[in-house]
């Protein structure tokens, strides 16, 4: 919040004043942190060069040197950095004012211009999103809603693969699998799923002719190599323009696309945009990416007849430097579409984010080095995850090895059904029902977001649907008790006045609550979506010490302030739930 900026901007131009005095240069770069010990830290390590001398010392000259005025409460030197204290008043009432202001937008920032465009979940349609995957669409979902709440005109789009080989076996499955074979395979499945959604009525058709066309060793099936080149005849009229193929081969992707984005509209995912992979071959967009690579100095090709560029020049090393955009008949690759559809995404955008598995990392890679060989000036950031897997290793909707998102959510709102029924008899069936579906999805979603893009994931269901602790449910626990307290309340007079809120756990939670933007701002840099559920949490926790520790409702001449602190602490928290796509009920 604006306070909060002010007295970073106070702590910096005094560390700065103080440096031009020691004949530092005029550039010298003054980095900002938030510590555990301190309001703000600036770390000393990178004046030692110019300074010529150890960061301990420089930072104790420093400290003695500072004015405490603007906002400084405090700066104490401790092990190379300048820990700052704020004074609370402007603080706590910079807080305040803002949350009247601003109530449910506190944190938002104005209209930025910045056209950011975030591709996520693309999963190919062949059948139900799992527990697998779910980390894309869950990443991307809060990237987006996050640098929306940057000002960023943000479009969320899905890269539909509806030309590949694995789409293509589900088209001839569909039509080649009879519905007693699909049958026959859901009841052999480990876990039978009856369900009557689209998605998870095709996918048997899909294992069915898996099994037909590349053959099921362990149950003594041979592969069929006359049904694998009637997929590969599909596939090759489909890259020709044969219409009747690519109409129906659409047609079946649509269908199971349809039962996807159910799931993900179920568990608060929204989209605003997908791109069909047919139509960038339609419109001989991936033709012409070919003709520019095959014109090249780095093309090259294969003994049979395949197009290739190369790749050594552009930091791509080992076995993989060999960029292959066409095939040996001519066709083109989900490579040189991907090409096609990046230079699509560039002419619509400022910024294009990728949120893709870690398996995609050269992939990533390769595609920089042929981006920049077609002098295309911008880049693609790629935000890489890393799978969610089970105990007993990775999932697989080919091989049914599985945990249907649709399942986990049903599970979690059964879960939470239970809770709310013990806890609440006094609300209808239809209102514990509509809490528990909010809470359910919130425990999911928050389980899967909390952990870093970057650390693996082993999906528990006592992991999954914890509700307790540090989880999605108790962020909407404690929103619900900020509600209920200004129930409670009734009509109020609104108090800014910082200086009336003095104790540590009121000046503790109002810090807090100033950061709100900062986090938003690192996540807008970093895309470290993982740091919402930390510090919404961090919210959580404070406001719990503050409502234990202080009373609100019975306090005199302190009361409008205190209400006016429990109001910002619910606007923040809806806010922040809201970026993590989670509901805020006001009553648990």
């Amino acid at each position: 919040m604006e306070a909060m900026d002010r007295f970073r901007e106070a702590c910096v131009s005094a560390v700065r004043k103080v440096l031009d005095g020691m004949g530092a240069p005029a550039d010298i770069k003054i980095v900002t942190e938030v510590p555990d010990n301190a309001d703000l830290a600036i770390p000393c390590f990178t004046f030692s060069k110019p300074l010529k001398a150890a960061p301990v010392k420089i930072a104790e000259d420093i400290a003695s040197a500072i004015e405490c005025t603007g906002g400084i409460a405090s700066v104490v030197p401790l092990n190379g950095y300048l820990n700052f204290t704020a004074d609370p008043v402007p603080i706590v009432t910079g807080v305040l004012e803002e949350g009247v202001a601003k109530g449910r937008d506190i944190g938002r920032c104005p209209p930025s211009g910045v056209r950011v465009n975030v591709e996520h979940t693309s999963t190919n349609p062949t059948g139900p999103v799992h527990v697998g995957r779910a980390r894309n669409p869950i990443i991307g979902d809060t990237l987006a809603r996050c640098l929306r709440m940057r000002g960023h005109d943000v479009t969320a789009e899905y890269y539909v693969n509806d030309v590949g080989k694995q789409v293509v076996t589900l088209a001839w499955g569909v039509a080649n699998v009879t519905k007693e074979e699909a049958e026959a395979e859901m009841m052999a499945s480990e876990n039978p799923d009856e369900r009557d959604k689209v998605d998870h009525r095709l996918v048997y058709s899909y294992r069915v002719a898996t099994k037909k066309i590349h053959g099921d060793e362990a149950n003594g099936i041979p592969a069929d190599p006359a049904l694998e080149e009637q997929v590969a005849d599909m596939m090759r009229r489909f890259e020709n323009g044969d219409r009747e193929v690519i109409d129906y081969v659409g047609k079946v992707a649509q269908t199971m696309l349809g039962g996807i984005n159910a799931t993900l509209a179920d568990m608060n995912v929204t989209l605003d945009r997908y791109t069909w992979e047919s139509a960038i071959i339609a419109d001989g967009a991936a033709r012409r990416i070919a003709d520019r690579l095959s014109a090249s100095k780095y093309a090259g090709q294969t003994e049979d007849g395949a197009r290739y560029v190369e790749l050594k020049d552009f930091g791509i090393k080992g076995k993989n430097t060999k960029f292959t955009f066409t095939r040996a008949d001519g066709t083109t690759l989900y490579t040189t579409r991907d090409l096609a559809y990046h230079e699509d995404k560039f002419s619509r955008s400022d910024r294009v984010i990728d949120v893709l598995g870690e398996d995609q990392k050269l992939g990533s890679q390769q595609l920089c080095a042929a981006l920049e060989i077609m002098g295309e000036e911008k880049r693609p950031e790629p935000l890489f995850y890393s799978f969610v897997s089970l105990p007993q290793g990775r999932m697989s909707t080919r091989k049914g090895v599985v945990v249907y998102l649709d399942d986990l959510l049903e599970e979690a709102r059964a879960r939470a059904y239970e809770e709310i029924k013990k806890r609440r008899d006094d609300l209808s069936e239809d209102k514990m029902r509509e809490i528990a579906r909010a809470v359910g999805t919130g425990a999911v979603r928050y389980n899967i977001v909390r952990v870093g893009a970057d650390k693996q994931l082993v999906f528990k269901w006592e992991d999954a649907l914890n509700f307790d602790g540090n989880s999605g449910p108790y962020l909407q626990y404690v929103h619900a008790r900020a509600c209920s307290i200004m129930r409670k309340a009734g009509d109020f007079q609104r108090d800014c006045d910082g200086s009336k809120l003095t104790d540590e756990y009121e000046v503790k939670l109002a810090k807090v609550l100033a950061r709100y933007p900062d986090i938003l701002k690192t996540i807008d840099e970093t895309k470290r979506v993982n740091l919402m559920p930390a510090y919404a949490h961090e919210v959580a926790a404070a406001f719990n010490q503050f409502y234990t520790q202080v009373s609100v409702l019975n306090s005199g001449d302190l009361r409008n302030a205190r209400l006016t602190l429990v109001e910002c602490t619910r606007y923040v928290l809806a806010s922040a739930l809201d970026c993590l796509g989670i509901e805020a009920p006001e009553e648990m």
